[in-house]
């Protein structure tokens, strides 16, 4: 039936570009609602209902930066591993293929605090707290009892040749 390997475009994406459970169809509205600008972080998530301006299956699942906005897609800037290298390739993709990524959410809300607690510190006079994010400190050690249950002590056993 076959000859060798597939080499399309699309091979390989049978599971990958499939649309999850209960959410087939055309993309919803906010989809196209959703405004983009240029240094927002998005995921290129390829919908498979939409075969127009679908990126390459490499992309699927990466972040970029989006660096160029058109009338129905967006430019996003994307790091691919090449051999040893990184580089930075530029791919236009339709905004159906695209959603605003989190990936800085934690990053703009920890600002924000830190901002707050240093006007909060000025107001009152007090110096500021660590602001930094420090690294969680070992769980404390605790005896385990045993109240009823006897305690088996489980140990591997010694192979013996049976000869």
């Amino acid at each position: 039936m076959g000859c060798g390997k597939a080499r399309g475009l699309r091979r390989n994406t049978r599971d990958l570009f499939q649309r999850r459970f209960g959410q087939n169809g055309m993309p919803a509205m906010s989809t196209y609602l959703t405004t983009y600008r240029l240094g927002d972080y998005v995921d290129i998530v390829a919908n498979g209902a939409i075969h127009k301006g679908m990126p390459y299956r490499y992309y699927h699942g990466r972040t970029g930066k989006v660096w160029n906005i058109t009338k129905s897609a967006v430019g996003v800037m994307v790091n691919k591993r090449v051999g040893g290298r990184i580089i930075s390739k530029r791919i236009h993709v339709r905004i159906e293929h695209v959603k605003p990524s989190r990936c800085v959410e934690e990053f703009k809300n920890r600002v924000a605090a830190n901002e707050k607690a240093k006007v909060e510190a000025k107001r009152t006079g007090k110096q500021v707290r660590i602001l930094k994010r420090l690294p969680k400190d070992p769980k404390p050690g605790f005896i385990v009892k045993a109240k009823t249950q006897k305690v088996n002590v489980m140990c591997a056993v010694p192979y013996e040749l049976l000869a």
